[in-house]
């Protein structure tokens, strides 16, 4: 069945604009705030995430009333205007926020479903009437009024409704995966914390079964560069993007300019950010793929070492360490060899190691497997959104 979709455009359906892009705490007489209103940016915004959550600002209460005039509301739609520009992300919360550099939010009216509007405009028919509307070369942006003219389409409100409930019902599986995977991470750091770091055995005194070493005395770096015709098509791990044992996979067939800049690595590597900027990027790899050389690639020398390796690289010791040793001054970058492959560690004997193993891997089996039906979610998400916003998918009988 077709739905009668009514022809919009962005404007029409917009209850309020809040946009306060030029603001900054200098310009409102005070700095910001080591606590407090967490104060958004468009680098913290893509399209349905939150991500790089440690570069995220703070103001305190003062500021945040002197700020945000019109408060972000539960239901309100983030939009980045540049840098990146057109991530769209819809705010279910109650938490007070800032919207800071490049990010500005929409109310949308009550009698459309601001579900609904916010998964249109994810739509590629949506993004691809923001792209024509934007402006510039090097930094490619819009402009609010060139936004508000962007074209939609909208079905009766009990539609909208139904529509967005399936794709909600998806993304809340997503999120509830997510926080599992959140979860079951922090319990694997506390455990590590407790087993190796806050033991204290004999008052401080390290057993004598156990000894210094060296982080390459446990894991050793794999060099196995990848060559054009070598590998069938395989994911494509993007270090920028990633938190801890969280994987985005992209497919990426190499050429002949880029194989010299890629590396294969297997299940169960450690793949670790060797650029600064990405030196908390710490994954456990699912599956075989490939990734940039300007990661690290690392396997444990013995398997029994495997989960104490991989909680091993993602301490604040480690990541610090990285920075202590790296090379270069504009965009510096570890090194294994004389940096981090020779960080001292201390390395409990073989029989700890395996109990330490027989716990934290299920825990990162668990995880593995969230990502891969978070993976098929996402794939069946975004192959019915089209067809729903067609009204390909007739939800006349969906029930809410």
């Amino acid at each position: 069945m077709k739905f009668e979709w009514q022809d919009l455009t962005l404007g029409d359906i917009v209850e309020t604009v809040i946009d306060y892009r030029g603001k900054t705490p200098k310009k409102l007489g005070g700095d910001w705030s080591d606590t407090g209103y967490r104060a958004f940016s468009a680098k913290n915004i893509k399209t349905g995430q939150i991500v790089q959550c440690e570069s995220i600002r703070f103001v305190d209460e003062a500021m945040y009333h002197k700020w945000m005039k019109e408060e972000i509301q539960r239901g309100d739609i983030l939009i980045t205007s540049e840098a990146p520009f057109g991530q769209i992300f819809y705010w279910d919360s109650d938490e007070k926020i800032v919207l800071s550099q490049r990010l500005f939010g929409v109310r949308i009216k009550k009698q459309y479903d601001s579900r609904f509007v916010y998964y249109y405009m994810t739509t590629n028919e949506f993004q691809s009437e923001m792209d024509h509307r934007a402006t510039g070369t090097t930094v490619v942006g819009l402009r609010q009024p060139e936004l508000m003219k962007c074209a939609l389409r909208c079905p009766d409100y009990e539609t909208q409704r139904k529509i967005s409930a399936i794709l909600t019902a998806i993304d809340n599986k997503i999120a509830v995966n997510e926080a599992i995977n959140h979860n079951l991470q922090q319990q694997a750091r506390a455990i590590y914390r407790e087993w190796f770091v806050d033991f204290a055995p004999n008052g401080g005194i390290m057993p004598t079964d156990w000894k210094l070493g060296r982080l390459k005395d446990i894991l050793r770096l794999k060099r196995n560069a990848i060559k054009v015709g070598d590998e069938p098509l395989l994911p494509y791990l993007p270090i920028d993007v990633i938190p801890m044992n969280t994987f985005a996979l992209t497919e990426f067939r190499p050429n002949e300019e880029a194989q010299s800049s890629l590396i294969t690595f297997d299940t169960d590597d450690i793949v670790i950010g060797a650029m600064r900027v990405y030196f908390h990027r710490v994954v456990l790899a699912p599956c075989r793929g490939i990734t940039r050389t300007t990661c690290f690639v690392l396997a444990p020398h013995d398997s029994d070492y495997f989960a104490f390796g991989l909680l091993c690289c993602d301490q604040d010791s480690t990541i610090d360490y990285a920075q202590t040793t790296s090379k270069g001054s504009t965009m510096p970058y570890a090194v294994w060899d004389g940096g981090l492959g020779d960080m001292e560690i201390v390395i409990p004997p073989r029989e700890i190691a395996l109990k330490f193993n027989d716990i934290i891997k299920p825990m990162l089996r668990q995880i593995q497997a969230s990502y891969f039906e978070n993976l098929n979610l996402r794939n069946m998400r975004d192959s019915l959104l089209p067809k729903l916003m067609s009204g390909e998918i007739d939800v006349s009988e969906v029930e809410l």
